[in-house]
């Protein structure tokens, strides 16, 4: 594992982020919270609690995307919020018997999660927030180490940075698109220097099966090789790490 890389344990509180969706359109798509979170690291644990009888219509993804679904019973025959409890008691659990794990994504805009917040941060945790606009707490984003947004998740893919591949033969269009959008998110996380293996590791999490020979290259030195030579990014060797190639930055 490079030392750059964040291991990631994701706890979503699913009856919250239903709250922000009553009053807008679209649906919930886990797929837009994801796509970003694996740009930060090896997503390792994903749970997520709800009386999964009332939302029925999301299991099917979450199930699809390896998410384990905690059944809480409604808070009428509890008389309390079981949700809350058992996730801020799973979560401290990881914190404690997991060292490797150092990054906790909390999705939810609850503010009874802030002492659960500042709890992982005094052991050393690194701590993610991610909700919606109308049912998130100032007390729980300004407490995160970082605050994510689900509607700017929405608006990320018009808002990219960096050119689009569109001007190579189809059968390389993918490949380069998943190669520039991976650059684009490391920029995004202020990664720098942006080694070749930084790239590789960001595009695997985002394509799990992907392997540049399936594009027709010999090596991702060669991947990187043909991108600059397209005039999509800018490349230079690093003469302490072995010549290894660094990304300067996306060609405009």
């Amino acid at each position: 594992m490079s030392e750059t890389e964040r291991t990631l344990a994701v706890f979503i509180d699913f009856e919250n982020l239903a709250i922000g969706f009553k009053h807008r359109r679209g649906d919930f798509d886990i797929h837009k919270i994801l796509e970003r979170l694996v740009e930060k690291g090896k997503v390792i644990v994903k749970k997520a609690y709800a009386d999964w009888g009332e939302y029925k219509q999301y299991t099917k993804p979450l199930h699809e995307n390896a998410i384990e679904l905690i059944e809480i019973p409604r808070r009428a025959m509890t008389g309390k919020n079981s949700a809350d409890i058992r996730l801020a008691v799973d979560a401290m659990d990881l914190a404690w018997s997991k060292e490797h794990i150092d990054t906790f994504v909390i999705v939810s805009g609850d503010s009874d999660f802030s002492p659960l917040v500042s709890k992982l941060k005094e052991n050393g945790k690194h701590v993610i927030g991610l909700g919606m606009k109308e049912s998130t707490s100032d007390l729980l984003a300004g407490n995160c180490d970082e605050f994510i947004f689900y509607e700017d998740l929405e608006m990320a893919p018009a808002q990219a940075p960096g050119p689009v591949a569109t001007d190579i033969p189809a059968e390389k269009r993918e490949v380069f698109d998943l190669l520039l959008e991976s650059i684009a998110a490391l920029i995004r996380e202020n990664k720098d220097p942006i080694f070749a293996s930084m790239v590789k590791d960001t595009m695997q999490r985002k394509k799990p099966s992907f392997s540049e020979s399936g594009y027709g290259y010999r090596s991702f030195s060669a991947l990187l090789q043909d991108a600059e030579t397209r005039g999509y990014i800018k490349l230079h060797r690093d003469k302490k790490a072995g010549w290894t190639y660094v990304v300067e930055g996306l060609v405009e």
